[in-house]
């Protein structure tokens, strides 16, 4: 995959961030992102330390430096870990996103796709801009929400493997007090790369309950007018499939 070009300076496990290939990148903060934090979060609570070269470790890298430049780089043409002409996004057997399409939703809208009505959400990602995305997860992630690759079941092309997200919930989440509690989400992947190592096409498999239901289980603060009403879209108790 490509060691050369992952964990170049600026992130030892995410390349194109820094340097001369990005000197005219688009940033959707303006800047690029640092990951001083979550990484320190990922070596202290990672499960596996893999050996250096080896597919998970290289693995591991590509997906942090895909997940980076889908959700912090504006336009598709400075993604440097995909094949911008054929690449395609699936999240839990939906239809297949193209950079484009993922462009007008927003890159962390595209994760929460479900086809569940507005008032069976426990969280609507349709309220949501990138910008009140980001500010609602770096709120309640302050530490961020690390990944890790566990298992690799196949090698390119097509590569499947199991990961692992998680982070602390130290701050609120909506209209729920932090409880600090670790809250983590499992799920496979499907990666198709070509003879370049490039990422053609993606699918990923997991239930965003999971996550929520560590988020909403704290009691609902007080004087934030929250609604419980079968009309809330934050107040139905169903969370799996969300």
């Amino acid at each position: 995959m490509g060691t050369e070009a992952l964990g170049v300076k600026g992130d030892k496990y995410r390349s194109h961030i820094n340097g001369e290939g990005e000197k005219n990148t688009k940033w959707s903060l303006g800047a690029p992102p640092t990951y001083d934090v979550v990484n320190k979060l990922f070596e202290e609570d990672r499960f596996k330390e893999w050996p250096t070269g080896s597919i998970e470790e290289r693995l591991q890298n590509l997906i942090k430096t895909f997940e980076m430049e889908l959700f912090h780089k504006i336009c598709p043409d400075d993604n440097k870990t995909m094949n911008t002409q054929k690449f395609t996004l699936t999240i839990n057997g939906g239809k297949p996103m193209s950079l484009e399409e993922i462009g007008k939703v927003g890159g962390y809208r595209a994760f929460w796709q479900t086809s569940l009505g507005d008032r069976l959400r426990a969280y609507d990602p349709s309220s949501e801009t990138p910008e009140s995305y980001q500010e609602t997860f770096k709120t309640t992630f302050p530490r961020g929400f690390a990944l890790e690759i566990l298992q690799v079941y196949s090698g390119p092309p097509v590569i499947a493997y199991k990961f692992r997200h998680w982070g602390y919930m130290e701050g609120p989440f909506k209209n729920h007090p932090p409880t600090g509690e670790k809250v983590e989400l499992y799920g496979v992947g499907i990666v198709e790369v070509d003879e370049s190592m490039l990422i053609e096409k993606v699918e990923f498999f997991y239930d965003a309950g999971e996550l929520l239901a560590g988020l909403l289980k704290g009691p609902i603060l007080e004087g934030f007018g929250y609604d419980t009403s079968p009309n809330s879209s934050l107040g139905c108790p169903f969370l799996k499939g969300v």
